[in-house]
């Protein structure tokens, strides 16, 4: 897909979230480099969750925590819709990133 269409995908699915958290994830997801959808997913859900850790315990992170699991959701949905059968291995991965990242 082109890189408007794959704007466009996370506009359609980030549409509607609370403003806050809509904004945090946007920030995340428009610091990551061109590349595919679900790649920039991934990326931008390791910053905010190394984001979350950082912050510790604190109210600050809650949102941090929240763009994380947003972004990686998004992530595993974008290759369920383009690649169904590389499901699998993309959450093994996405899961061994958060295990790193935090």
């Amino acid at each position: 897909m082109s890189a408007v269409a794959d704007d466009q995908w996370f506009t359609n699915h980030t549409t509607g979230a609370p403003a806050q958290l809509r904004q945090q994830v946007v920030t995340y997801f428009d610091a990551t480099p061109a590349g595919m959808l679900s790649d920039r997913l991934a990326v931008a859900g390791d910053a905010a969750l190394q984001a979350a850790t950082a912050a510790g315990r604190t109210r600050a992170a809650a949102i941090d925590l929240l763009a994380a699991d947003a972004l990686i959701t998004l992530a595993l949905l974008a290759t369920a819709e383009r690649s169904p059968a590389t499901l699998a291995s993309a959450a093994a991965e996405l899961r061994q990133r958060a295990a790193v990242a935090a």
